[in-house]
């Protein structure tokens, strides 16, 4: 799904969330975009291809309203979008971003990969990011989320530094463990039930 239509989708769960509904969980693959955070100037300093090579590779540029600085989404990355209210479950958003990594190390553990926070936001295995997040707290419901990337292509990172953190590089579950990665529907499978466990 193109990152703008799943975008609006988020907004339209946001909104029932809000008016009492019950929270949501959203998944899905982008097609290749790059996104900027909230501070899209800064972020824009990261985005180190040219406009003919974004064309060539078939990759959209969008300013996003989430927090964090640059990241690509594409095929072969998991997409999560949770929508919950942050008062519910007694959070805050530094608890709440805390909380997000947690699920992620423990759903990875359960697919074979020992991962760990560092001191930038994200999962990383190894000094690589598997993981990254950016989110957006509107009225006390949550937005945007977490990017796992399963068999993503990495040289699409190459566009971008990502994150706008140089030198350290980025990872996903087919090139950590080969021929024994999970598919991305068990991926999913893992994903929504750490996901429940951790927000009952």
């Amino acid at each position: 799904m193109g990152y703008r239509e799943a975008w609006e989708r988020q907004e339209c769960a946001h909104e029932g969330v809000v008016a009492g509904g019950e929270e949501r969980l959203l998944l899905v693959e982008h097609r290749p975009v790059i996104t900027f955070g909230r501070r899209a100037e800064a972020a824009a300093k990261n985005l180190v291809a040219s406009a003919e090579r974004l064309a060539e590779m078939g990759v959209e540029v969008v300013e996003s309203d989430r927090g964090g600085d640059s990241t690509f989404h594409g095929h072969g990355q998991l997409v999560i979008y949770p929508i919950v209210k942050l008062n519910d479950h007694g959070l805050s958003v530094g608890g709440y971003v805390r909380r997000l990594e947690e699920v992620m190390i423990s759903a990875l553990r359960e697919l074979g990969v020992e991962s760990k926070k560092d001191e930038a936001i994200g999962v990383w295995v190894e000094g690589k990011k598997i993981c990254a997040l950016g989110v957006r707290i509107k009225r006390g419901v949550s937005l945007h989320g977490v990017a796992l990337n399963v068999s993503a292509d990495l040289r699409y990172f190459d566009l971008i530094v990502p994150c706008g953190i140089s030198g350290k590089g980025v990872t996903s579950l087919k090139e950590l463990l080969k021929e024994k990665a999970p598919a991305m529907e068990k991926v999913k499978r893992v994903v929504v039930e750490k996901m429940k466990e951790a927000f009952e």
